[in-house]
């Protein structure tokens, strides 16, 4: 090959190859923008969802039934089929009291949440538990969510008619008051159209079934639907 060849050789083969380097540095540059358009397309989904926390006792922790049946589950799904995007996060533990719900706030308490169902009280009736320290417990649960950047809700309560006259009325007055002190808003009773019913509850009288969950359901998810849309 004369040298004229070989150097128009050299040229071509150079070419070439800045060619391919130019086409593999495009293909890395549009695979780098991409990737920086999935992680912006997750990063605006995850701010668009709500993520709501679950803070309460047995009742709320889905006691005795099998995934996804308890209280967040179904409640996840109604809000979802209802066309709003959020997490329900469960943080209920059954037997827990106002006293050890405030214990373990902090500990218990996820980042990133904005909104708390705040569940408490039952136990504090059943055991007979001063009313006044209920009350307060609820009210610095009520401060420490809101200090975390959370709205809370207030799920009601109500006291066993058998704690008698007084207990009864001092107990139920908790829920509205603090509801009305602190501008929350309130679902009056969560067991509304539950509580009482034996078919709704298992054989302890006490706790919801599969389909006494999905009653409360139905009737708390539009209160919780009105909510995130102020948020939104």
């Amino acid at each position: 090959m004369t040298p004229q060849r070989q150097s128009k050789a050299r040229a071509i083969a150079i070419a070439k190859e800045t060619h391919h380097d130019s086409l593999m540095r495009l293909a890395l540059g549009l695979g780098l923008v991409f990737l920086a358009l999935i992680l912006a397309i997750s990063q605006a989904r995850a701010a668009e969802t709500t993520r709501i926390l679950v803070f309460g006792d047995s009742l709320s922790a889905g006691y005795q039934l099998p995934d996804g049946e308890g209280f967040t589950g179904q409640l996840q799904d109604a809000l979802v089929e209802a066309g709003l995007e959020v997490e329900v996060v469960n943080a209920a533990v059954s037997g827990d009291t106002t006293a050890s719900g405030l214990s373990r706030l902090d500990w218990s308490t996820p980042e990133g949440i904005d909104l708390v169902l705040l569940e408490l009280g039952a136990n504090d009736a059943l055991q007979g538990l001063p009313v006044d320290r209920a009350k307060a417990n609820l009210a610095s649960m009520i401060e420490k969510f809101r200090q975390k950047g959370a709205k809370v809700a207030l799920m009601g309560m109500r006291s066993p008619p058998n704690m008698g006259k007084d207990y009864v009325t001092a107990f139920d007055a908790i829920y509205p008051d603090l509801a009305e002190q602190h501008e929350i808003p309130l679902y009056p009773f969560f067991l509304e159209d539950v509580a009482g019913q034996p078919s709704l509850n298992l054989a302890d009288g006490i706790h919801p079934t599969t389909e006494g969950i999905s009653i409360i359901v139905k009737n708390v998810a539009p209160f919780v639907q009105d909510i995130v849309k102020t948020l939104n």
